[in-house]
C-alpha cells in the first residue's frame, strides 16, 4: 500500500485529541460527529471513528480502517463498525483530495444550516478569519458554504455531491453543511482540516451572534 507523504504516523492519537477538544468546545456532543485520516492512497485506506462513540472519550479501540467503498478491511467480531457516513469521507478523499475529514455538530452550524437550507448555501464575506481557509488571501472575499438536505441515504448524497466536488474549480470548497445536522470540512492533512473547522465554526458563531444583536 502506498502511504500518504507527510501523513501522521499515529492518526488515532491525533483524532483522540481532536475528539476531546471538539467535545469541550461544544462541537461534538453525545455520540455525534465523525473524523478520518487517509493512511494510504494505492489502494485507498482511511482510519475513521467507529459508529456510536462519545467523541470526548475515544480510545484506540474505537476506530476502524476502511477501503474506498467504506468497508471495514479488518473486521473483528463485536468490534466497532464504520460510521453510517463513511462514504462521504471516502468521497472527499477520492474526489476532493482530502487527507483528513472532520465532521462537527455545533449549535450555530445547525441553526444556520436550517435557516438557509432553502437557499442551498450560506455566504460569508468581509472577515479576517476567512484567510484561514485554503486559497483565501484577503478578508475582501466571499465564501459560499453549500447546504444539502439531511438524509439517511448517504450513498445517494455522495453520488450527488461528487460532480460538485470535481474539477479545478469545484462548486463545493472548504466544507458543506447538512441541514439540521452539521458541518463537513477537510484539508490536505489533519492540521489543515482542523484549521478549517476552527475558522468555519468561528464564522458561524459570528454570523449567529450578529443576527441576535439586530
Amino acid at each position: 500500500m502506498t502511504e500518504v507523504p507527510g501523513s501522521n504516523p499515529d492518526p488515532v492519537s491525533e483524532l483522540i485529541g481532536i475528539g476531546r477538544e471538539f467535545h469541550g468546545r461544544g462541537w461534538s456532543l453525545g455520540t455525534s460527529s465523525n473524523y478520518s485520516v487517509v493512511t494510504g492512497r494505492d489502494p485507498l485506506r482511511l482510519t475513521i471513528t467507529g459508529s456510536g462513540f462519545d467523541k470526548g472519550r475515544l480510545t484506540s479501540r474505537d476506530f476502524v480502517e476502511v477501503d474506498s467503498q467504506g468497508q471495514n478491511v479488518n473486521p473483528v467480531p463485536g468490534g466497532p463498525r464504520p460510521s453510517a457516513e463513511t462514504l462521504l469521507h471516502t468521497l472527499l478523499a477520492r474526489v476532493a483530495g482530502a487527507g483528513a475529514v472532520l465532521h462537527t455538530h455545533s449549535i450555530c452550524g445547525t441553526v444556520l444550516s436550517e435557516a438557509h437550507c432553502s437557499d442551498g448555501f450560506l455566504e460569508i464575506s468581509g472577515y479576517e478569519m476567512l484567510k484561514g481557509l485554503a486559497g483565501i488571501t484577503t478578508h475582501e472575499s466571499t465564501v459560499r458554504i453549500t447546504i444539502v438536505p439531511n438524509t439517511q441515504d448517504i450513498a445517494r448524497l455522495a453520488s450527488e455531491l461528487e460532480p460538485r466536488l470535481a474539477g479545478p474549480n469545484p462548486e463545493v470548497r472548504h466544507g458543506f453543511l447538512m441541514a439540521g445536522h452539521g458541518l463537513y470540512t477537510w484539508g490536505r492533512d489533519l492540521a489543515e482540516a482542523r484549521r478549517h473547522i476552527e475558522v468555519l465554526e468561528f464564522l458561524f458563531e459570528v454570523v449567529t451572534r450578529k443576527r441576535q444583536l439586530r
